[in-house]
């Protein structure tokens, strides 16, 4: 449903299914590829995340490959950086990025086939992620758990890590029923018409007029 959604936006907004894209053409009329994150980033790195990969491992792979990296960074957000600049970078026609670490989705449900990995994907073209699709998870334990996992890093000074959230916690003790979600952005047509994201947001943020 997803790829016939995109591929139907393509041509309604280009009138076509092919366009450019720093220099790129994308040819949004194929079957998208289902790209598997663990999969792709062992072949980049050569470092297999279904392992016990430490947040030491990553920072010498990072250096090792001459990616800049935020030092007080933990596990996921080092992951999600060494990503960035290896695995997403050959990603140029539409696919389906599946599979993602778990320490990359704090809110998303595991796999039950893989506890390693969560229920998410990810439409990417052009090196650009497109969409964040993922199944919500509605356990309070697990959510706890994971709460408590990015506090400590916020502590360590990663400003981008979850806090925890006791109402939130709350509201999954009494009960949550499955759900899923699915959102783009601005993004999405600032791709398509290979502009920058400001000039495709129909109110951008203006700064106030001086005197």
């Amino acid at each position: 449903m997803t790829e016939r959604m995109y591929k139907e936006i393509a041509f309604k907004v280009l009138g076509k299914y092919q366009h450019e894209y720093e220099g790129n053409v994308i040819n949004w009329n194929t079957d998208f590829p289902r790209v598997d994150y663990f999969e792709e980033f062992k072949k980049e790195t050569g470092i297999d995340l279904s392992e016990n990969v430490t947040v030491e491992d990553l920072r010498a792979k990072a250096e090792e490959l001459k990616i800049k990296y935020d030092p007080v960074a933990g596990k996921g957000k080092m992951i999600d950086t060494i990503y960035k600049k290896t695995v997403r970078q050959k990603l140029i026609q539409p696919c389906m990025l599946v599979g993602h670490p778990i320490e990359v989705s704090p809110l998303a449900k595991k796999d039950p086939t893989n506890p390693n990995k969560v229920l998410r994907f990810q439409v990417v073209a052009g090196t650009a992620e497109l969409c964040n699709a993922f199944a919500e998870l509605n356990d309070p334990i697990d959510q706890r758990e994971r709460f408590e996992n990015q506090m400590k890093m916020r502590e360590a000074g990663d400003a981008e890590a979850q806090m925890l959230d006791e109402d939130f916690l709350e509201a999954l003790e009494y009960g949550m029923p499955n759900a899923f979600g699915l959102g783009f952005s601005e993004r999405l047509f600032s791709f398509f018409m290979n502009k920058s994201i400001r000039e495709c947001v129909i109110f951008p943020p203006m700064k106030e007029k001086q005197d």
